[in-house]
């Protein structure tokens, strides 16, 4: 590792000794399954809001097995309000293959986690890094804050890819864990200390979509009632949903293929 390297290792380090998280509970007591559970949750969402809701399914799903054999409107119910409901029956799904395929012990493997649901390259790593101490170079929001603060200050449409070769020149990291947690903190606070959001000269930044009114509100709507009364007559729905049938059919029809909901011509059925 050359000297910039080095200090801005030290530099990371130094804030995380005195400004880490410590406190987060996936990370006082970091088992692969907590780990999972929290990466997967923190997908597109906040951190305060996930404690809450991380903290309540453990105390109703500690484990693969009791996640496994849990009825999907349960893990509906606990999930309601943390969004992207689909991160929930992906959790659900990988908890089964965990439990029927790998005697509920979570692979160690980059290339065989990212063949299980909700994992993509991202939590693949993460989960290595957080709960194995397994180093693979990884890029999250927080991360490319970091790092486009220190390396490309006066450049714009800055490549993930540009991250990942100064993480590969760096060589690899003998404390991941330790690492990951301190980039990430480094980074949520950036936009406070300098009065901006360096992830703004990314190539890859977009704006989160407004969701008053949308796609996703209207499905979390949905669920709402589903999870309420466990089926309902489309009429029933769709006048409780206000007047654009035709665009609540479409959106029935694709939680029905995601595996939320059976429904018949009539009648929408929570799955």
């Amino acid at each position: 590792m050359n000297i910039a390297y080095k200090k801005f290792y030290s530099e990371i380090m130094r804030y995380y000794r005195a400004h880490g998280r410590y406190h987060l509970p996936w990370r006082e007591h970091a088992t692969p399954y907590r780990v999972v559970v929290s990466e997967i949750m923190l997908q597109q969402t906040q951190v305060d809001r996930v404690i809450p809701f991380f903290n309540q399914w453990m105390r109703v799903f500690p484990s693969w097995k009791s996640l496994a054999h849990a009825q999907q409107s349960d893990v509906l119910r606990i999930w309601k309000g943390l969004g992207y409901n689909s991160r929930a029956l992906r959790l659900k799904q990988l908890a089964s293959i965990v439990v029927s395929d790998y005697n509920g012990r979570l692979p160690k493997d980059y290339k065989v986690l990212l063949t299980l649901p909700g994992i993509g390259p991202y939590t693949a790593g993460a989960i290595l890094a957080f709960a194995y101490n397994m180093y693979v170079p990884i890029i999250e929001t927080n991360i490319r804050r970091t790092f486009i603060h220190h390396f490309f200050q006066d450049q714009t449409n800055i490549r993930d890819k540009e991250i990942l070769e100064i993480m590969n020149s760096m060589g690899e990291i003998h404390n991941p864990r330790e690492w990951y947690a301190a980039l990430m903190d480094y980074g949520a606070t950036l936009p406070k200390l300098v009065k901006d959001n360096p992830n703004t000269q990314s190539k890859h930044y977009t704006k989160q979509s407004k969701f008053e009114g949308s796609n996703r509100q209207i499905r979390g709507r949905i669920l709402s009632v589903l999870l309420t009364q466990q089926k309902i007559s489309k009429n029933a729905l769709f006048k409780k949903l206000g007047k654009e049938n035709e665009r609540y059919q479409k959106i029935c029809d694709q939680l029905e293929k995601e595996g939320f909901v059976f429904q018949t011509k009539n009648t929408l059925i929570l799955g």
